[in-house]
């Protein structure tokens, strides 16, 4: 009998730990699971992470260059606003004129004028080159268009005002003549 008693005992325990084997493997496979979910989530925190230290970079890199371009065409406004007048200037002295005390103040008044488009030329200001040029529509304003046959089509052969370009940028577009005709006889 004493037997029988070892033998429902040992089935009992058996039967017991089973439960808690269970139980043991069951815990291990949630924490093993929420150490993967815990793994996946460090990974897309890490990923995301990565993003936006590369997209804070990016506007860094984005805003300095910003920053050169805005130092770079600071003073753009302000030779813009001086172009007119310059251009009156300019048109003032070279008048030709008999009285010699007004030649010398027309002479003083175009080295002064000279001096400001040196300056403004040193500055990054350059004038567009037009006449017998073929039209750039980037940097040309057609206003008239000439026919002359001799010449070819596009070219440019009047200027009735000066262009500039500041730097890279078109400040003024040169207001120009353009050469059109067409080969059969005016039909177009």
């Amino acid at each position: 009998m004493d037997e029988q008693k070892k033998d429902t005992v040992n089935k009992e325990q058996v039967e017991h730990e089973k439960p808690e084997k269970e139980k043991k493997k069951s815990e291990k496979d949630k924490l093993k699971d929420e150490i993967e979910s815990l793994k996946g989530e460090i990974a897309s925190l890490k990923d995301q992470y990565l993003r936006e230290r590369a997209e804070l970079e990016n506007y860094k890199k984005r805003i300095q260059q910003e920053r050169i371009v805005e130092r770079k065409y600071a003073s753009q406004n302000v030779v813009e606003a001086l172009l007119g007048p310059l251009d009156q200037l300019k048109i003032v002295t070279n008048m030709t004129v008999d009285n010699d005390l007004l030649k010398n103040y027309l002479i003083g008044f175009k080295m002064i004028n000279d001096q400001i488009f040196n300056i403004l030329e040193q500055e990054g200001l350059k004038e567009i080159k037009a006449m017998n040029e073929m039209f750039d529509p980037n940097i040309h304003h057609a206003i008239d268009i000439v026919k002359d046959e001799e010449k070819p089509k596009g070219m440019i052969l009047g200027v009735q005002q000066t262009g500039y370009l500041f730097k890279e940028r078109v400040v003024r577009p040169a207001m120009v003549k353009v050469n059109e005709w067409s080969d059969e006889n005016g039909n177009n």
